[in-house]
């Protein structure tokens, strides 16, 4: 079993950046970002592969997000740019311990962490 905390959020204008971190208890492996606003569904992001070489993004997203990791820390960073009121969530990192780390889907995610509120104002 593995523990993630999520750190990073908070408020910040439109056109903004932050960088979210997901602290792993042990080396994980494949981990997913995803985000949920209030009354909607728990949102692929994009995630990273145990080794770092594959990287995945939802095609909304990709450009203004950037997913990386640092396995000597067990940590995977969110790099989030020009941001937009519409990005406005929990975002919440996830680890997969059964597949390749590719699924957009949330139940094939087994460890989660309890989230990071990020909030942009316009």
């Amino acid at each position: 079993q593995v523990q993630l905390v999520e750190s990073g959020g908070g408020f910040v204008q439109a056109g903004g950046s932050l960088r979210l971190s997901c602290a792993a208890s042990k080396r994980a492996h494949p981990i997913a970002w995803f985000r949920q606003a209030p009354g909607t569904e728990r949102e692929f992001v994009a995630s990273i592969s145990w080794g770092g070489d594959y990287t995945y993004y939802a095609d909304s997203l990709q450009g203004r997000f950037t997913i990386s990791r640092d396995n000597a820390q067990n940590t995977v960073y969110l790099q989030m740019n020009s941001l937009k009121s519409e990005d406005t969530a929990v975002y919440f990192c996830a680890a997969d311990w059964q597949g390749d780390g590719s699924s957009r889907f949330p139940r094939d995610w087994q460890y989660w962490g309890q989230g990071t509120q990020v909030t942009v104002s316009t």
